[in-house]
């Protein structure tokens, strides 16, 4: 008598029928797909033995069930995206949840690149200097109203200019009669040091340091040959065509201050009354 070759499961004979064999174990195929196959997610039917079978995460599927959640379109052989455990075409899903670049007014498509400032979004090729209209990419950039510039345009359209120089200025820089200079080039007329942050005059308009202005301008005190310049409040005594620092302005004879006391002029000397009345 022949051994019997039956199905590990219902014991029925598997002797001209179709069976698997799964862990050294023969079942027919009825059984087969009762025990081994997955249930659908979508349909909650078994996915038989011959089907293609579908998976993601812990989800399984018909191929024919495998379809985006809004438009119904296989996914089989589609990219997709989960979203609220509904699975959604990339074209439903950048509809329903992407951004649109505002210059184009198209989908900003997921894993591309963007750049996003203010509450907007542009694709990166799209977010363009409003003058050269060159990409700025992950430059810098600086907004005016709705228009967006990169650093050297709108320095080229809206920066100040050195009154000297007359290039851009980016920051800093001093102003002198209502015009603006970059610090390096607002300097003395004369030595070139520059002026900013340092006490000045001008002459004629032009800017000078007091050193040079004192040797340049600046009248001599008749005793100690220094300019006279009157800057950081110093007092001077003038006669004449003769000027004297006020500390200089003492008696040619005795050196007593005349600051505020008669005196006598002798030549070149000037005198205090008792010098002038000892002659």
């Amino acid at each position: 008598m022949a051994d019997s070759f039956d199905c590990d499961n219902c014991k029925e004979s598997l002797y001209g029928r179709k069976y698997i064999q799964s862990d050294d174990s023969p079942y027919c195929i009825p059984c087969y797909d009762s025990l081994f196959s997955n249930t659908c997610d979508e349909c909650k039917e078994l996915i038989g033995h011959d089907a293609r079978e579908l998976f993601y995460e812990d989800r399984h599927y018909h191929e024919h069930c495998f379809r985006c959640f809004r438009c119904d379109r296989s996914l089989a052989d589609e990219p997709f995206t989960c979203q609220d455990e509904a699975l959604l075409c990339n074209d439903c899903y950048c509809n329903e949840f992407s951004s649109k670049c505002v210059a184009c007014d198209k989908i900003v498509m997921p894993g591309t690149r963007k750049l996003e400032y203010g509450g907007s979004t542009w694709h990166e090729g799209c977010f363009i200097c409003h003058s050269c209209e060159q990409p700025i990419g992950s430059k810098s950039f600086i907004p005016d109203k709705d228009e967006h510039y990169c650093v050297s345009c709108y320095e080229d359209k809206f920066a100040p200019r050195c009154t000297r120089c007359k290039k851009t200025l980016a920051k800093g820089g001093v102003t002198y009669r209502d015009e603006p200079w970059h610090k390096e080039c607002f300097v003395c007329t004369s030595c070139k040091t520059q002026l900013a942050g340092q006490h000045f005059t001008t002459r004629d308009e032009s800017p000078y340091c007091l050193k040079c202005f004192g040797s340049l301008y600046a009248k001599k005190c008749e005793a100690c040959s220094k300019p006279i310049t009157g800057f950081g409040g110093g007092k001077y005594i003038s006669f004449e065509d003769r000027q004297w620092h006020q500390p200089c302005f003492t008696c040619s004879q005795c050196s007593a201050s005349l600051v505020g006391a008669g005196f006598f002029p002798d030549g070149d000397r000037i005198l205090c009354r008792d010098c002038n009345s000892n002659l």
